[in-house]
Protein backbone atom coordinates (compact mmCIF):
# COMPACT_ATOMS: atom_id res chain seq x y z
CA UNK A 1 0.00 0.00 0.00
CA UNK A 2 1.32 3.17 -0.67
CA UNK A 3 1.61 6.38 1.48
CA UNK A 4 -1.16 7.93 -0.06
CA UNK A 5 -3.57 5.28 0.38
CA UNK A 6 -2.09 4.61 3.89
CA UNK A 7 -3.58 8.49 4.48
CA UNK A 8 -6.84 7.79 2.99
CA UNK A 9 -7.82 4.69 4.77
CA UNK A 10 -6.41 6.52 8.16
CA UNK A 11 -8.57 9.59 7.57
CA UNK A 12 -11.73 7.30 6.51
CA UNK A 13 -11.12 5.47 9.88
CA UNK A 14 -10.69 8.14 11.97
CA UNK A 15 -14.83 9.08 10.94
CA UNK A 16 -15.78 5.31 11.39
CA UNK A 17 -14.32 5.71 14.99
CA UNK A 18 -16.15 8.88 15.46
CA UNK A 19 -19.30 7.60 14.41
CA UNK A 20 -19.39 4.56 16.68
CA UNK A 21 -18.67 6.74 19.66
CA UNK A 22 -21.12 9.27 19.30
CA UNK A 23 -24.16 7.36 17.54
CA UNK A 24 -24.87 4.20 18.64
CA UNK A 25 -28.16 3.82 16.28
CA UNK A 26 -26.27 5.45 13.61
CA UNK A 27 -24.10 2.99 13.89
CA UNK A 28 -26.39 -0.15 13.82
CA UNK A 29 -27.85 1.60 11.04
CA UNK A 30 -24.88 1.41 8.75
CA UNK A 31 -23.79 -2.32 9.60
CA UNK A 32 -27.04 -3.21 7.97
CA UNK A 33 -26.31 -1.30 4.80
CA UNK A 34 -24.14 -2.89 2.01
CA UNK A 35 -20.43 -3.11 2.76
CA UNK A 36 -19.72 -0.60 0.32
CA UNK A 37 -21.55 2.34 1.77
CA UNK A 38 -20.16 1.87 5.23
CA UNK A 39 -16.96 4.30 4.86
CA UNK A 40 -18.99 6.64 2.67
CA UNK A 41 -21.87 6.77 5.50
CA UNK A 42 -19.50 7.61 8.13
CA UNK A 43 -17.47 10.00 6.26
CA UNK A 44 -20.65 12.09 5.84
CA UNK A 45 -21.60 11.47 9.80
CA UNK A 46 -17.93 12.60 10.84
CA UNK A 47 -18.06 15.77 8.77
CA UNK A 48 -21.67 16.48 10.34
CA UNK A 49 -21.10 15.89 13.78
CA UNK A 50 -17.12 17.63 13.60
CA UNK A 51 -19.24 20.90 12.59
CA UNK A 52 -21.97 20.37 14.82
CA UNK A 53 -19.75 20.07 17.98
CA UNK A 54 -17.93 23.30 17.42
CA UNK A 55 -21.43 24.91 17.96
CA UNK A 56 -23.48 22.86 20.27
CA UNK A 57 -20.43 21.92 23.10
CA UNK A 58 -17.58 24.15 23.02
CA UNK A 59 -18.89 27.08 24.97
CA UNK A 60 -15.63 28.16 26.32
CA UNK A 61 -13.83 29.15 23.58
CA UNK A 62 -14.69 31.36 20.25
CA UNK A 63 -17.34 29.45 18.44
CA UNK A 64 -17.42 31.65 15.92
CA UNK A 65 -13.65 31.68 15.19
CA UNK A 66 -13.32 28.09 14.99
CA UNK A 67 -16.13 27.28 13.06
CA UNK A 68 -15.09 29.80 10.22
CA UNK A 69 -11.54 28.12 10.59
CA UNK A 70 -13.60 24.56 9.98
CA UNK A 71 -14.92 26.42 6.84
CA UNK A 72 -12.15 27.35 5.58
CA UNK A 73 -10.99 24.20 6.03
CA UNK A 74 -13.54 22.88 4.30
CA UNK A 75 -13.16 25.20 1.40
CA UNK A 76 -9.40 24.53 1.16
CA UNK A 77 -9.82 20.39 1.61
CA UNK A 78 -12.98 20.34 -1.31
CA UNK A 79 -10.45 22.87 -3.67
CA UNK A 80 -7.30 20.88 -3.16
CA UNK A 81 -8.33 17.11 -2.51
CA UNK A 82 -6.46 16.92 0.56
CA UNK A 83 -6.47 17.93 4.15
CA UNK A 84 -4.57 16.93 6.72
CA UNK A 85 -7.64 16.93 9.14
CA UNK A 86 -8.29 13.80 8.67
CA UNK A 87 -12.35 14.52 9.15
CA UNK A 88 -12.27 16.90 6.43
CA UNK A 89 -9.85 14.24 4.68
CA UNK A 90 -12.44 11.70 4.09
CA UNK A 91 -15.75 13.83 3.76
CA UNK A 92 -13.56 15.14 0.41
CA UNK A 93 -12.43 12.10 -0.74
CA UNK A 94 -16.71 10.82 -0.86
CA UNK A 95 -17.94 14.37 -2.00
CA UNK A 96 -15.47 13.68 -5.37
CA UNK A 97 -16.17 9.87 -5.47
CA UNK A 98 -19.99 10.37 -5.62
CA UNK A 99 -20.43 13.68 -6.81
CA UNK A 100 -21.85 15.15 -3.85
CA UNK A 101 -23.39 18.97 -4.51
CA UNK A 102 -21.88 21.81 -3.19
CA UNK A 103 -24.61 23.66 -2.29
CA UNK A 104 -25.56 21.21 -0.12
CA UNK A 105 -22.60 21.66 1.63
CA UNK A 106 -22.60 24.99 1.72
CA UNK A 107 -26.59 24.92 3.05
CA UNK A 108 -25.24 22.85 5.91
CA UNK A 109 -22.70 24.63 6.94
CA UNK A 110 -24.93 28.12 6.79
CA UNK A 111 -27.32 26.33 9.45
CA UNK A 112 -24.44 25.09 11.48
CA UNK A 113 -23.43 29.08 11.67
CA UNK A 114 -27.06 30.01 12.27
CA UNK A 115 -25.96 28.11 15.68
CA UNK A 116 -23.98 30.59 16.96
CA UNK A 117 -26.55 32.88 18.12
CA UNK A 118 -28.95 32.22 20.59
CA UNK A 119 -32.53 33.14 18.65
CA UNK A 120 -36.21 31.74 18.25
CA UNK A 121 -37.14 30.93 14.54
CA UNK A 122 -39.52 32.62 12.68
CA UNK A 123 -41.40 30.17 9.74
CA UNK A 124 -38.79 30.88 6.46
CA UNK A 125 -35.35 30.67 9.24
CA UNK A 126 -36.81 27.64 10.34
CA UNK A 127 -37.48 26.07 7.27
CA UNK A 128 -34.29 27.31 6.21
CA UNK A 129 -32.79 25.61 8.83
CA UNK A 130 -34.14 22.37 8.48
CA UNK A 131 -33.23 22.30 5.20
CA UNK A 132 -29.21 22.49 6.23
CA UNK A 133 -29.33 20.79 8.98
CA UNK A 134 -31.16 17.76 8.12
CA UNK A 135 -31.94 17.75 4.53
CA UNK A 136 -29.36 17.95 2.72
CA UNK A 137 -27.59 15.61 4.94
CA UNK A 138 -30.07 13.25 3.53
CA UNK A 139 -29.01 14.08 0.13
CA UNK A 140 -25.69 13.76 0.73
CA UNK A 141 -26.74 9.83 1.75
CA UNK A 142 -28.80 9.67 -1.02
CA UNK A 143 -26.18 10.59 -3.68
CA UNK A 144 -24.08 7.69 -2.17
CA UNK A 145 -27.05 5.62 -2.24
CA UNK A 146 -27.62 6.01 -6.10
CA UNK A 147 -24.06 5.57 -6.98
CA UNK A 148 -24.27 8.42 -10.04
CA UNK A 149 -27.62 7.41 -11.51
CA UNK A 150 -29.31 10.92 -11.77
CA UNK A 151 -32.68 9.76 -12.50
CA UNK A 152 -33.31 7.93 -9.67
CA UNK A 153 -31.95 10.54 -7.19
CA UNK A 154 -34.20 13.12 -9.03
CA UNK A 155 -37.09 11.16 -8.10
CA UNK A 156 -36.19 10.65 -4.39
CA UNK A 157 -34.54 13.79 -3.59
CA UNK A 158 -38.45 14.95 -2.16
CA UNK A 159 -38.62 11.91 -0.04
CA UNK A 160 -35.14 12.08 1.71
CA UNK A 161 -35.90 15.35 2.65
CA UNK A 162 -38.88 14.85 3.87
CA UNK A 163 -37.33 12.08 6.12
CA UNK A 164 -34.54 13.84 7.01
CA UNK A 165 -36.99 16.76 8.53
CA UNK A 166 -38.87 14.12 10.63
CA UNK A 167 -35.65 13.20 12.24
CA UNK A 168 -34.54 16.41 12.87
CA UNK A 169 -37.78 17.81 14.08
CA UNK A 170 -37.77 14.96 16.75
CA UNK A 171 -35.17 15.65 17.57
CA UNK A 172 -36.27 19.35 18.22
CA UNK A 173 -39.16 18.19 20.27
CA UNK A 174 -37.10 15.84 22.18
CA UNK A 175 -34.39 18.73 23.07
CA UNK A 176 -36.84 21.74 23.47
CA UNK A 177 -35.73 22.14 27.29
CA UNK A 178 -31.62 21.67 26.05
CA UNK A 179 -32.07 23.84 23.81
CA UNK A 180 -33.73 26.73 25.79
CA UNK A 181 -31.75 26.09 28.74
CA UNK A 182 -28.79 25.26 27.61
CA UNK A 183 -28.55 27.25 24.35
CA UNK A 184 -31.42 30.02 24.16
CA UNK A 185 -33.36 28.57 21.25
CA UNK A 186 -37.05 27.64 20.51
CA UNK A 187 -36.59 25.99 16.82
CA UNK A 188 -40.52 25.76 16.15
CA UNK A 189 -41.80 28.82 14.74
CA UNK A 190 -44.23 31.10 16.75
CA UNK A 191 -43.88 28.69 19.79
CA UNK A 192 -43.14 29.97 23.08
CA UNK A 193 -41.35 28.33 25.29
CA UNK A 194 -43.05 29.17 28.34
CA UNK A 195 -46.15 28.49 26.72
CA UNK A 196 -45.61 25.18 25.39
CA UNK A 197 -48.74 23.45 26.00
CA UNK A 198 -50.71 19.33 24.68
CA UNK A 199 -52.18 21.42 21.88
CA UNK A 200 -48.71 23.34 21.30
CA UNK A 201 -47.32 19.62 21.00
CA UNK A 202 -50.40 18.27 18.81
CA UNK A 203 -49.99 20.38 16.26
CA UNK A 204 -46.23 19.74 15.54
CA UNK A 205 -46.99 15.84 15.87
CA UNK A 206 -49.49 15.89 13.04
CA UNK A 207 -46.56 18.34 11.05
CA UNK A 208 -43.97 15.88 12.15
CA UNK A 209 -46.41 12.73 11.54
CA UNK A 210 -46.75 13.58 7.79
CA UNK A 211 -43.20 13.76 7.07
CA UNK A 212 -42.63 10.46 8.18
CA UNK A 213 -45.06 9.02 5.83
CA UNK A 214 -43.68 11.09 2.75
CA UNK A 215 -40.66 9.96 3.73
CA UNK A 216 -41.47 5.86 3.89
CA UNK A 217 -42.83 6.40 0.41
CA UNK A 218 -39.17 6.90 -0.88
CA UNK A 219 -37.57 4.64 1.48
CA UNK A 220 -39.48 1.64 -0.37
CA UNK A 221 -38.09 2.71 -3.64
CA UNK A 222 -34.43 2.91 -2.66
CA UNK A 223 -31.59 0.72 -4.26
CA UNK A 224 -31.88 -2.59 -2.28
CA UNK A 225 -28.22 -2.35 -0.98
CA UNK A 226 -29.20 0.94 1.06
CA UNK A 227 -33.27 0.22 1.49
CA UNK A 228 -32.52 -1.87 5.25
CA UNK A 229 -30.38 0.81 6.88
CA UNK A 230 -32.66 3.38 6.20
CA UNK A 231 -35.40 2.00 7.06
CA UNK A 232 -33.91 0.83 10.11
CA UNK A 233 -33.06 4.52 10.90
CA UNK A 234 -36.88 5.29 10.28
CA UNK A 235 -37.34 2.65 12.67
CA UNK A 236 -35.66 3.78 15.14
CA UNK A 237 -36.57 7.57 15.09
CA UNK A 238 -40.61 6.80 14.67
CA UNK A 239 -40.13 4.63 18.26
CA UNK A 240 -38.66 7.83 19.98
CA UNK A 241 -41.40 9.89 18.54
CA UNK A 242 -44.15 7.33 19.20
CA UNK A 243 -42.81 7.49 23.00
CA UNK A 244 -42.97 11.39 22.59
CA UNK A 245 -46.16 11.40 21.69
CA UNK A 246 -47.51 9.87 24.35
CA UNK A 247 -46.05 11.73 26.78
CA UNK A 248 -48.31 14.79 27.94
CA UNK A 249 -46.40 18.41 27.17
CA UNK A 250 -45.11 19.20 30.94
CA UNK A 251 -42.96 15.56 31.16
CA UNK A 252 -41.37 16.83 27.70
CA UNK A 253 -40.04 20.21 29.16
CA UNK A 254 -39.12 18.56 32.58
CA UNK A 255 -36.82 15.03 31.13
CA UNK A 256 -35.09 14.22 27.82
CA UNK A 257 -37.35 10.80 26.01
CA UNK A 258 -34.44 8.53 25.08
CA UNK A 259 -34.84 4.87 23.51
CA UNK A 260 -32.31 2.83 26.06
CA UNK A 261 -29.28 1.20 23.98
CA UNK A 262 -30.70 -2.22 24.64
CA UNK A 263 -34.08 -1.61 23.74
CA UNK A 264 -32.07 0.22 20.37
CA UNK A 265 -30.57 -3.08 19.84
CA UNK A 266 -33.98 -5.07 20.06
CA UNK A 267 -35.93 -2.78 18.31
CA UNK A 268 -33.53 -2.84 15.29
CA UNK A 269 -33.17 -6.62 15.07
CA UNK A 270 -36.77 -7.01 14.80
CA UNK A 271 -36.83 -5.17 12.83
CA UNK A 272 -34.27 -6.47 10.45
CA UNK A 273 -36.04 -10.29 10.57
CA UNK A 274 -39.72 -8.28 10.02
CA UNK A 275 -38.09 -6.70 6.44
CA UNK A 276 -36.18 -9.70 5.73
CA UNK A 277 -39.02 -12.01 5.90
CA UNK A 278 -41.31 -9.66 3.61
CA UNK A 279 -38.10 -9.35 1.37
CA UNK A 280 -38.29 -13.16 0.79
Amino acid sequence: MDHVALFDQTSLACSKLITKRYSTSFTLGIRTLDPRFHLPVYAVYGFVRWADEIVDTFHDYDKAALFADFRRQTDEALAGGLSLNPVLHSFQLMVRRYGIDREFIDAFLKSMEMDLEDRSYHQSMYEEYIYGSAEVVGLMCLRIFCEGDAALFEKLQEPARRLGSAFQKVNFLRDIRSDYEERGRVYFPGVSYERFDDAVKREIEADIRADFEAGYAGIVQLPRAARLGVYLAYVYYLKLFHKIRQLPAARILGERVRVPDNTKLLLLMGSYFRYRLRAI
